[in-house]
């Protein structure tokens, strides 16, 4: 049997080798981090830009790559009736900071689909639309892609060539298989419409679509209404889902009504299908994550079931929304007088837009800029699809490697774009459309 004593030393010597060896471990872990096997991802490529943008030093720098409306200075735009609203809230005794519903408040999601549908809509007055507040329309396709995944979770979803970066990332995050159908027609710079219904006519029934409701991004090409009833037969006839995602809703033409004439359509001819809503861009609420999911459906008793999915889709992800946003929407829908002061300031945001497009043309016309520029003013909404394109892939620019052009854009004339030719129109001012088409111009003539 140990001595005390013994005993004593022998506890001392087991406790300075365990320091010695805590010593150790802790120089393990200054060499090692257990987040050493983390790889690095690249930025994304549209925030890059605006990174970039704010790096460069250059006077004449141009911003065209991120889809935000901009006044004639290059100023981000606070619509009025926004801050008119902001005011009201502000003076509301009766709002507090209580938690919203899940789905968020029953209010604002009729709101929301009442600019979707229109106020007096079949669709609201018989109860048949499933929805939920989201975090803008984003917010939107993670929710109804999780909805998507659940109850048809073989489905493929189908998107355009090209189409919106996030819409395959969302995708992949949600364990959804992807699929793609033709549609930009790259020889004559507009739809091709052949190409997406030949291709669509390979999925399978059940698989489902997403649709660009109006001002596709990035090409700004939207079918015409023949075209969308084109689609909506080949659709139905396959028994394919419509998934529409409606962003630029009144950004397109100015006119509300117009920019849902799609969704409506197929509304009208009995689809079940589901829609993703954002007032990022048309309400200038880029950072207040305003949105709606919805899901139609022709049965009204298949409503609560559907409404409880997206509820145990939202809870474990973000549990409730925020509401600052959403009660600006509201309030502007809801109030007659704040929506048509609404729609008067769309109106001038779209056509200050249209106006652009027209100016570009005609600067790179009376430059002589090779090719045909008519495509300019055929697309509509936010976006221009150039087609400023190219081969090489420049390694000290590889966030911009499709188009050896667009590095040019970048480098040389400071002008930010994404990497497929895409600019902003919103971007595009009277006092920089001469500077932008010169630099498109010598793009054209001198980067093969």
């Amino acid at each position: 049997m140990l001595s005390k004593k013994k005993t004593l030393n022998f506890f001392k010597k087991q406790n300075q080798q365990l320091k010695g060896l805590n010593n150790k471990l802790c120089m393990s872990c200054e060499q090692s981090s257990v987040w050493s096997h983390v790889e690095e991802l690249p930025p994304d490529a549209i925030f890059l830009t605006k990174t970039l943008f704010n790096k460069d030093p250059n006077p004449a720098k141009v911003n065209l790559g991120i889809g935000a409306y901009r006044t004639e200075e290059g100023n981000p735009y606070i619509l009025k009736v926004v801050r008119k609203v902001e005011r009201e809230i502000l003076d509301d005794v009766k709002l507090d900071k209580e938690y919203a519903p899940i789905c968020g408040e029953p209010q604002y999601v009729h709101a929301c689909q009442s600019v979707i549908f229109g106020k007096d809509a079949p669709v609201l007055k018989e109860k048949r639309a499933a929805g939920a507040q989201s975090l803008s329309g984003t917010g939107a396709l993670r929710v109804l892609c999780e909805f998507l995944k659940v109850n048809f979770a073989n489905s493929k979803v189908y998107l355009s060539k090209p189409t919106w970066g996030n819409h395959t990332k969302i995708l992949l995050k949600s364990h959804l298989e992807e699929g793609t159908y033709r549609y930009w027609n790259a020889k004559g710079r507009n739809l091709d419409i052949d190409g997406m219904l030949e291709d669509l006519s390979k999925a399978r029934p059940g698989d489902i679509v997403l649709l660009h409701a109006c001002a596709h991004n990035p090409t700004g090409v939207d079918p015409t209404l023949d075209q969308w009833k084109q689609i909506a037969s080949l659709l139905k006839k396959n028994k394919l889902i419509p998934f529409f995602d409606t962003a630029y809703q009144g950004f397109a033409t100015g006119d509300l009504d117009r920019d849902a004439a799609a969704i409506r359509l197929f509304e009208k001819e009995g689809f079940d299908f589901v829609v993703s809503q954002s007032f990022a861009k048309n309400m200038g609420l880029y950072s207040e994550r305003a949105g709606c999911a919805t899901v139609v459906s022709q049965d009204p008793k298949l409503v609560s079931a559907c409404q409880s999915q997206l509820e145990a889709v939202i809870r474990p992800m973000y549990s409730n929304p925020p509401r600052y946003g959403a009660e600006i929407v509201k309030r502007v829908i809801s109030s007659p007088e704040n929506f048509k002061l609404w729609k008067e300031e769309m109106t001038y945001m779209s056509g200050r837009i249209i106006k652009m497009r027209q100016l570009l043309r005609q600067h790179l016309e009376a430059l002589k800029t090779p090719g045909t520029w008519n495509h300019i003013t055929d697309q509509i909404g936010m976006f221009s699809f150039t087609g400023l394109t190219g081969i090489k892939i420049n390694t000290s620019s590889f966030f911009f490697n499709t188009a050896s052009q667009v590095d040019v854009m970048i480098s040389k004339h400071h002008i930010y774009m994404l990497k497929n030719g895409r600019i902003s129109m919103a971007g595009v001012t009277t006092k920089n459309v001469e500077y932008l088409a010169r630099a498109m111009d010598d793009v054209v003539k001198n980067v093969k």
